[in-house]
């Protein structure tokens, strides 16, 4: 098959309102497919300019098929199986700032922008000192937003009407407030002005959001049998399931410029999402976070494989049940409803959500998915998790980058992380005192963790200990003695 999605489908030539920072799966199939179903009702003809956040991106793709690319709806829907594609025609185009930096700055002279979207995983909101006005461009996401801001403001004088209404997806609590303060840390350390600090605050509105929507991503096991069903060749298909929710928290005035409420979506703006977020954050994402280390360990590949695995799955269920649920403050019976819920959407039999996918960037998910639950265990229980503490060791084997068996793991993080993984497996002898010295190294590290889990009572030395086990019997006969 030769005809490619682009020969034979023509993109929408609405005019630029949404900026994106990120190409990926998630923003393609969440944001991007939402965009394309409200042009689609008449009720915002719109479209979405994209922008490569890192060096290396599908921009380059999305720009050979034109923006153009087909989303593929699989799963169970009010208890029916939905299997569906849609052709996404809500993007216009794509920049590398790498590569086309004077493109990339014209957006900020833009008059039709109206709204900045983003979604760099949780390791995308940092401050990065090194970083200049000058960089053309600056290596940080945050960086390259705080840059673009500041010429617009002054390109437009301060006008209080050219700011955005600002939304991050990145999973990380009060994305938007967390943006809004690294944004001010530039804008000081530039020494960017008061005028520009004041036009940041009173021009632009940062919003909170959640976003909920399992995202495997590309098919790639049966890539040629997609291509025939959809009749078309696609380089940019991605896959996802059916449930998608995203909360939005702030002042109304998002309606009116993203008529969600007028297309059918699942979208709610909130006076506050922090009930969403824990309940999401602690389960679904939790769960995908610890099953990682231990499922790929254990030589399994996929999401559903895991929890379908009779040890891996009662692994899964005990540690939602157990250890999860029992330290979040909502009713029980609303968080038992979700948890179902979330099991049986792990067990989506059309999509192959792999593992190695949900593994980018383990390190800072495991920080922000799952150590506050280990942290609320402790203080509530007076003990550790058990499940969780296996989880936390199977993750620090997990970064030597070797499977149990020697096979290689492919990380994928950044380099700073897998720098320091290189340096502490190096000096590992085998024997019970180098795996304590490797634990207590990584559990003291706060730039992973934002504090010292050293200082938890008891913590290392449960660590270490399911470490030697892990290594002496194999993941499942060490697992299989949790109980």
């Amino acid at each position: 098959m030769k005809v490619n999605i682009s020969n034979i489908k023509t993109k929408n030539n609405n005019v630029e309102k949404i900026l994106q920072f990120g190409e990926g799966n998630f923003l393609r199939a969440f944001v991007d497919w939402m965009i394309n179903r409200l042009n689609e009702t008449g009720n915002f003809e719109g479209s979405v300019v994209v922008v490569q956040p890192l060096e290396n991106g599908m921009v380059e793709k999305l720009n050979e098929q034109n923006g153009l690319y087909t989303v593929i709806l699989k799963g169970i829907e009010n208890e029916n199986e939905v299997y569906n594609s849609e052709v996404v025609k809500s993007i216009s185009r794509g920049i590398n700032p790498y590569k086309n930096f004077d493109e990339y700055e014209k957006l900020s002279f833009s008059e039709s922008l109206k709204i900045i979207i983003s979604n760099t995983t949780e390791a995308g909101i940092y401050f990065d000192e090194t970083e200049k006005l000058e960089d053309k461009p600056q290596k940080s996401y945050v960086g390259k937003l705080t840059a673009l801001l500041y010429k617009r403001f002054k390109h437009f004088n301060g006008d209080l009407e050219r700011g955005f209404y600002i939304i991050p997806c990145e999973l990380i609590e009060k994305n938007g407030e967390k943006l809004r303060e690294t944004i001010l840390k530039y804008a000081y350390h530039w020494n960017l002005g008061d005028d520009f600090i004041n036009w940041l605050l009173k021009a632009n509105i940062f919003y909170n959001s959640l976003v909920d929507r399992i995202v495997p991503g590309f098919p790639k096991d049966n890539y040629k049998e997609v291509c025939e069903y959809l009749g078309y060749e696609d380089n940019l298909i991605v896959e996802c399931e059916p449930f998608h929710l995203w909360v939005i928290e702030g002042p109304k005035k998002i309606k009116e410029v993203l008529p969600f409420e007028k297309s059918n979506l699942n979208v709610l703006v909130v006076d506050d999402l922090t009930p969403y977020r824990t309940r999401k954050v602690r389960i679904l994402n939790g769960a995908h976070t610890l099953m990682v280390p231990v499922a790929m360990l254990s030589k399994l590949e996929t999401v559903r494989e895991s929890v379908e695995d009779e040890l891996i799955g009662r692994y899964v269920k005990e540690t939602i049940f157990n250890e999860i649920v029992p330290v979040i403050d909502l009713p029980e019976n609303e968080l038992k409803e979700f948890s179902y819920a979330v099991l049986e959407r792990f067990k989506n039999p059309f999509i192959k959500h792999y593992l190695l996918s949900i593994a980018l960037n383990s390190i800072s998910k495991f920080e922000t998915r799952v150590l506050p639950t280990l942290i609320e265990y402790r203080n509530n229980k007076g003990c550790l998790p058990k499940n969780i503490v296996f989880s936390l060791a199977s993750l620090i084997l997990f970064y030597k980058g070797k499977g149990l068996d020697g096979s290689e793991i492919k990380l994928n993080d950044s380099e700073f992380v897998l720098d320091f993984f290189n340096d502490v497996w190096k000096d590992y002898n085998e024997d019970e005192k180098s795996l304590e010295d490797i634990a207590k190294k990584v559990l003291m590290n706060k730039d992973f963790w934002k504090m010292d889990l050293t200082k938890i009572e008891g913590l290392t030395k449960s660590v270490a200990e399911n470490m030697k086990n892990i290594l002496k019997l194999g993941i499942r006969e060490a697992l299989s003695n949790l109980r």
